[in-house]
C-alpha cells in the first residue's frame, strides 16, 4: 500500500495486519527520507469466531517500521476496541505476555514480508 506522507501525521491511528491479527498503533513520526513510521502500539486484536480477543499494548515498546505496510485505521473499527482497553484499570506491572505477543507478531510479519520480497526479487 502506498501511503501519502501527508496522511501519516502524529496522532494518527494506523493498523498492521497479518493473519487473523491487527496491531493498532499511534503514529509518533513519519521518517520521510527512509519511508519509515515510528509508532506507539496501542492494542492487538485477534479475530476469533466468538468475539475479538483484545490485548492492551500501551506499555509495549515503540516500533520503527516500513510505512508501506501500514494502513489507516478507520474510526469505526478502532473506537470500540480502544474504549474496552481504556475502560480497564491501569496495570501496576508490565504485562510480559502482551509484550511477548507483540514480539511474536512482529517476527511473523517480518518473516512474511521478507518471504514476499524474496519471491518478488526472484520472480517466483
Amino acid at each position: 500500500m502506498d501511503i501519502s506522507r501527508d496522511f501519516l501525521q502524529p496522532g494518527q491511528i494506523v493498523s498492521l495486519e497479518h493473519g487473523d491479527r491487527n496491531l493498532y498503533a499511534e503514529v509518533i513520526q513519519f521518517v520521510v527520507s527512509r519511508q519509515l513510521c515510528w509508532v506507539r502500539p496501542l492494542l492487538m486484536v485477534t479475530l476469533i469466531p466468538e468475539s475479538p480477543l483484545i490485548t492492551d499494548l500501551r506499555d509495549a515498546s515503540d516500533l520503527l517500521w516500513t510505512a508501506n505496510l501500514f494502513r489507516p485505521a478507520l474510526d469505526t473499527e478502532v473506537i470500540t476496541f480502544l474504549s474496552q482497553v481504556l475502560a480497564k484499570e491501569p496495570k501496576t506491572e508490565p504485562d510480559l505476555a502482551a509484550k511477548q505477543e507483540l514480539n511474536q507478531f512482529i517476527h511473523q510479519l517480518w518473516q512474511a514480508y521478507q518471504d514476499s520480497a524474496e519471491s518478488h526479487n526472484f520472480g517466483f
